[in-house]
């Protein structure tokens, strides 16, 4: 058997948390460029054919740019890398080798255009609610949910590689009784069905049709295998526990092409595993391969994450657990914050440890702690950064005022407007930057002033009125009345302009940004990032908008088209998630804030954890990292009705897995911070209250944090 698999060409890297699978993926790239003929490793391929060699894979964004980087220093950039997410390169392919698909579908010859999430939940509900029994559904499930269920179910099985058209089977086999709702089921894939045709119509791409047409279409041409085959001479893929089913599907055809093939997995990761991850499907693909087991025999976390399982899993034995692990055990959630946050003012502030060398992990970060977190600390001079901050876009002053401004140009959109918006507009309008910070021109009391007396309302058509319509108008002094006269004066120059012909809201709110934010202004990073996503955002809307219109040309005027946008921002369901100027920004040096499906994301290390709310029931629970249905699209499962018990044995697992991965993951210390009390009051016993009790308790004795 081992001459057997020595012979196998592929390499498979399995371990738990922090024992070297990436690394061991690195120095393996290392050698495959090594070995490459000299002409490959001079360039003298051209550099796109030659960046389509080999073929690197990391489990998301973030991930993907480490990988890249430290592949590049490994081979000191003598070889370009084209490294990929899962979703990113099925994006690309199905963009690239459209032609492929539309002709096998027999489709209008037409440029796809990508879907974000929130444009296909708007889309699709438009298009569902002309159904005749809509409100009989929506009674059953309410309308968000409904579609955001339909549509989530769409991408589990595009992801799995399961046709949609069984959706209905497999709702009704793999739920119980009590979830079964046979007519909604079948009305679901109908609809889905529907929505399907509708988009491939007008060549709008969601990313599970993305998935879908990939893995139902795409991989099985054989023009298409023709040149992957010719394309790729090997594939890297860090992490694969994190890919969808379809991913192997994938592999297995390079493998089976000839690809030389390196693969790393983790059985304590799993991280998305509940939303579009196939992890033992994907761990399959090690028994044509070379299995190379790593273990690090002096990890001192191993030990620790044992005693831990064990304890939650109520195993009959006496543990003591080290002082590595304490906790910060109080009665009421508020009291809990404040003592988590002083152990870190006084640990910092004594040099014990540094900001950028803590973390804060919770199972569901809300509004109060985060907020209270992030004053308290920074009021102390620490800085704390929310991890993959996704927070609304319309919580930006910036964005309100613009979309303010949208309305008082545009016709018809006067009902969206009130005094209080024309106010903020005001203010935000006439601030320029100093050290910073927006300072403004016309001040919140005259700005009020303004709205209340200047401000004309009018549901079709608003306007703002010469100053002199405030009889008081002299007291608002010269700089306030000179910043209102330029607004209003930019406005009505704009509506003139608009009136003549349509102006874009992309180039409107591209006029306004330069105009009014960007004269001389250095804006903070946090500002401009929402700005941007703001531009991004408009511009795709309006990309589909007019997509729409090429195939339906009544399909609604061009104000109810804006109105529409920005009830879309109102709603909150854009976040503001800067991608690509996060890189830019020089990263400081500050406590890291995230939830565990976050921190476990960024697959990295820190000395000190601090797990808060540690005996929340949400610990044990998948939450929102875990989609309707997900687990009856695992390849593994049995095609029987999903039971309590199994989903408390999947529960249990995931607990399991965050434990050894998040101990793995602390170097030092991990604080357990827990109050009898959550939030909303509710006594707090969750699965490790064992462990809490079990931990020596801090006393707030900082002196003894000092690691001997």
């Amino acid at each position: 058997m081992k001459h057997q698999n020595d012979l196998k060409s592929a390499l498979w890297f399995s371990g738990t948390t922090r024992q070297g699978k990436t690394s061991h993926l690195v120095r393996e790239f290392q050698q495959w460029v090594k070995k490459q003929p000299s002409s490959l490793a001079q360039s003298h391929l051209p550099q796109e054919r030659l960046a389509s060699v080999i073929l690197v894979f990391a489990a998301n964004n973030h991930n993907r740019r480490e990988l890249a980087n430290r592949l590049a220093v490994a081979i000191e950039g003598t070889y370009p890398i084209n490294c990929k997410t899962p979703v990113g390169f099925i994006t690309d392919e199905v963009m690239l080798f459209w032609p492929l698909i539309f002709e096998k579908l027999q489709l209008k010859a037409q440029f796809p255009l990508k879907l974000r999430p929130e444009t296909e939940q708007e889309l699709a509900t438009k298009l569902w609610r002309n159904e005749a029994d809509w409100d009989v559904l929506t009674k059953a499930i309410p309308e968000y949910s409904l579609v955001r269920q339909s549509l989530d179910l769409f991408q589990l099985a595009a992801t799995s590689g399961t046709p949609i058209e069984d959706l209905a089977i497999i709702l009704e086999q793999g739920l119980p009784a009590q979830e079964q709702q046979e007519a909604v089921w079948q009305r679901m894939a109908e609809l889905l069905l529907k929505w399907r045709k509708w988009s491939l119509e007008r060549g709008l791409l969601s990313y599970g049709l993305i998935y879908e047409l990939y893995w139902r279409y795409l991989l099985l041409h054989p023009i298409y295998q023709h040149h992957l085959t010719r394309r790729y001479r090997g594939v890297f893929a860090d992490d694969v526990d994190d890919y969808p089913a379809i991913a192997r599907d994938l592999f297995e055809f390079l493998l089976d092409s000839g690809a030389f093939g390196v693969f790393t997995y983790n059985p304590n990761g799993k991280i998305r595993l509940g939303l579009n991850a196939d992890p033992n499907y994907l761990e399959g693909l090690g028994d044509r391969c070379q299995v190379r087991e790593l273990s690090d025999s002096f990890n001192f976390n191993d030990k620790l994450a044992q005693q831990a399982t064990a304890l939650v899993n109520n195993t009959p034995t006496f543990i003591s657990l080290p002082e590595t692990i304490e906790s910060i055990q109080t009665i009421s959630r508020a009291e809990l914050l404040r003592k988590t946050t002083e152990i870190i003012i006084e640990a910092v502030k004594q040099n014990i440890i540094q900001p950028a060398e803590i973390v804060i992990i919770a199972p569901g970060l809300d509004e109060i702690a985060r907020y209270t977190l992030i004053e308290i600390l920074t009021a102390s001079g620490i800085a704390i950064k929310p991890l993959n901050e996704q927070r609304p876009l319309i919580a930006s002053p910036l964005v309100r005022a613009l979309l303010t401004l949208l309305a008082l140009i545009y016709p018809g959109l006067g009902r969206l407007v009130d005094s209080d918006a024309i106010a903020e507009m005001l203010t935000i309008l006439s601030s320029s930057s100093v050290s910073g910070k927006l300072v403004p021109e016309i001040d919140p009391v005259r700005a009020g002033l303004l709205a209340d007396y200047c401000y004309h309302i009018d549901p079709e058509q608003p306007y703002l009125l010469p100053i002199e319509s405030f009889a008081r108008w002299d007291r608002l002094g010269h700089k306030a009345t000179n910043a209102y006269l330029k607004i209003a004066t930019w406005i009505e120059q704009q509506k003139t302009q608009q009136q003549s012909s349509f102006l874009n809201p992309t180039i409107l709110l591209d006029r306004a940004i330069n105009h009014f934010l960007a004269r001389g202004n250095h804006l903070p990073y946090d500002k401009l990032a929402n700005l941007k996503e703001l531009m991004e955002t408009t511009q795709h809307f309006w990309e589909v908008d007019r997509r729409i219109r090429q195939n339906e040309p009544s399909f609604q005027t061009q104000s109810d088209t804006i109105a529409q946008f920005i009830y879309l921002l109102r709603r909150g369901t854009i976040t503001a998630n800067p991608r690509p100027t996060q890189e830019l920004q020089p990263q400081p040096n500050a406590i890291t804030l995230a939830t565990i499906f976050q921190y476990r994301s960024l697959r990295s290390t820190h000395r000190w954890q601090f797990w808060l709310d540690a005996a929340s029931p949400l610990w044990e629970q998948g939450g929102a990292a875990t989609l309707f249905a997900a687990h009856l699209f695992l390849k593994e499962w049995s095609g029987k009705v999903w039971l309590p018990e199994d989903e408390y044995e999947m529960n249990r697992q995931r607990l399991e897995r965050i434990l050894q991965d998040l101990i793995a993951r602390a170097s030092e210390k991990i604080f357990l911070c827990h109050s009898d009390l959550s939030v909303n009051g509710t006594e707090q016993t969750g699965a490790l209250l064992t462990l809490v009790h079990a931990s020596k308790q801090n006393l707030s004795n900082v002196a003894e944090l000092k690691i001997s």
